[in-house]
Order: C-alpha cells, then sequence, then structure tokens
C-alpha cells in the first residue's frame, strides 16, 4: 500500500531513475555518512533501512550485522532494482529489499532492533504516522539513527546553488513542495515529530562530511545539472537562460576542485532516538 502518491510518483520517475543510473556517484556524494550510522549495528541485529535507495547503507549494514539480517524499504522501484543486483553482485546474502511506503508499510511488531536513514526520511506525506510505524517495528529498547538535510546555506552546496539564483525563478513558486528535503532542517521539528510518534531519548548533533560531485567542474555540473530539484528549475527557463545557468554552476564549482576532483563538504543532522523499553 502505497499512501505517499506524490514521492511515489517522483522516484518512480525521473527522479528515481536519475539515481539508479547514477547510483555509485550518488553514493560518492552521500557515503560519507555511512560510518555514523553504522556505529548503532551490533552484530546479530535485525536492521530496518528506511527509504533504502539503491542499497549501499543496507547491504553495509547487514555485513555489520553478521549473523543478523537487513531490510531495505523504498518506495522507488528503479533504485530497489539496483539495490538488489548490487547485493547479489556483492555477494550479500543477508539483505533483502521490499517496495513499500514506510509510513503504511505492514512490518511485524518488534521485528527490528535498529532502524536507520541515510537522507530518506525527510519525504514522508505524515512524518509523525511514518515515524510511528517505524517505532512499531522496533523491538522495545530499539534504536532509530537517521541523517538529514539541514540549512543547505551552512555547507558548500548551498553556496554553490547560490549562484544560479540569478538565473532560475526561485524553488518552490511554481506551487511545488520544494521545502521537502528540508522539512526535518529543525532540530526543534525533529524532537517534537520523534516525541509525537513515541521515541525517547531523541539527541540532534551536527554532521558534516566530504562527497565527491565529478572528476572535474564540468562533470560535476552536468551531474548536478541532472539532479531531480534543479533539473526542474532549469526546465522552467528559456534553453538560453539554462545555459548561463549551467554555466554559472560551473564557474562556481571551480573553488572546489582538487587533485581528486570536485568535493563538497555536506552538512546534516545525526538523529538518534529509541522505542521506550
Amino acid at each position: 500500500m502505497i499512501v505517499n502518491s506524490h514521492q511515489s510518483q517522483a522516484w518512480n520517475g525521473y527522479e528515481g531513475r536519475h539515481w539508479a543510473d547514477h547510483q555509485a556517484r550518488y553514493d560518492a556524494v552521500n557515503s560519507g555518512f555511512n560510518e555514523a550510522l553504522l556505529a548503532a549495528v551490533r552484530p546479530g541485529d535485525r536492521v530496518l533501512d528506511v527509504g533504502c535507495g539503491t542499497g549501499q547503507l543496507t547491504r553495509l549494514a547487514a555485513r555489520r550485522a553478521g549473523d543478523g539480517h537487513a531490510l531495505g524499504v523504498d518506495l522507488s522501484a528503479p533504485m530497489l532494482d539496483r539495490a538488489a543486483a548490487s547485493a547479489e553482485r556483492e555477494g550479500v546474502a543477508n539483505v533483502r529489499f521490499v517496495r513499500g511506503d514506510a509510513q503504511v508499510h505492514p512490518f511485524a511488531a518488534g521485528s527490528f532492533d535498529v532502524a536507520l536513514s541515510r537522507f530518506g526520511v525527510m519525504f514522508f506525506a505524515d512524518p509523525v504516522a511514518a515515524f510511528g510505524n517505524v517505532g512499531r517495528a522496533l523491538r522495545p529498547g530499539g534504536r532509530l539513527a537517521f541523517v538529514c538535510l539541514d540549512d543547505l546555506r551552512h555547507g558548500d552546496l548551498g553556496r554553490v546553488l547560490a549562484a544560479l539564483a540569478a538565473h532560475l525563478p526561485p524553488p518552490g513558486t511554481d506551487g511545488t513542495a520544494a521545502a521537502e528535503p528540508l522539512s526535518l532542517a529543525d532540530p526543534a521539528v525533529v524532537r517534537r515529530v520523534l516525541a509525537a510518534a513515541g521515541f525517547a531519548d531523541v539527541s540532534c548533533a551536527p554532521a558534516e562530511a566530504s562527497g565527491w560531485w565529478g572528476a572535474d567542474p564540468a562533470d560535476a555540473g552536468r551531474f548536478l545539472a541532472g539532479w531531480g530539484p534543479l533539473r526542474h528549475q532549469l526546465d522552467r527557463v528559456d534553453p538560453a537562460t539554462a545555459d548561463q545557468a549551467c554555466a554559472a554552476l560551473t564557474d562556481a564549482l571551480r573553488a572546489h576542485a582538487g587533485p581528486d576532483g570536485v568535493r563538497l563538504r555536506g552538512t546534516a543532522w545525526l538523529v538518534t532516538a529509541t522505542r521506550p523499553a
């Protein structure tokens, strides 16, 4: 059952295909946050990865769990296909993936020791209901750990995207939910949502990691221009203006180019909580 139809449409359309087709690149952007999340996994754990995407974190958690296992759940069929294929290729046998909406998916009560998410929990249609459902899937005393975006202006990506302001309309001015990726950027909102969902011991700690965006500014610029939210904005202007925006984006990325390519410092909140025993 899927109740978050807006996100299901996006992640089974262009957005999901772009992430699936650029699996390695998106992992290179976000993998710096893996270890902070994997610290919550213990040998023998039953792990739930919420919004698992192409499943890198899920597979790593399965390895960390040893004789435990990991389940990745996501709305996106294209990304889950890549996740399953990667697990088979890497020989990770104690992992499986399922398409579902974490807000309503019928997880067995108390069937997991820990729930993780790497930037997969900011898009819930009803965050309290979704976290409540995840909480019921955890055993009493079970653990929750996720990373979510903070204010983009705190990291390099926000400053790079600021170069587009002169060329593109502000996000959200066409009636789309542009704030969804930043829905949990305020720790006060996180604490309020998790408390309402029944979690305790909520902690929000700042986290940052370096992400690899491309071999050079032109490569990184092409990749970013294809990223769903930015592509949507580029499609709203005429081709000449879009070209100017892409040129400004590439120029802004030059300041972050080094011997191993373009790296941007990403910032997030590392959130941990427990289901009360």
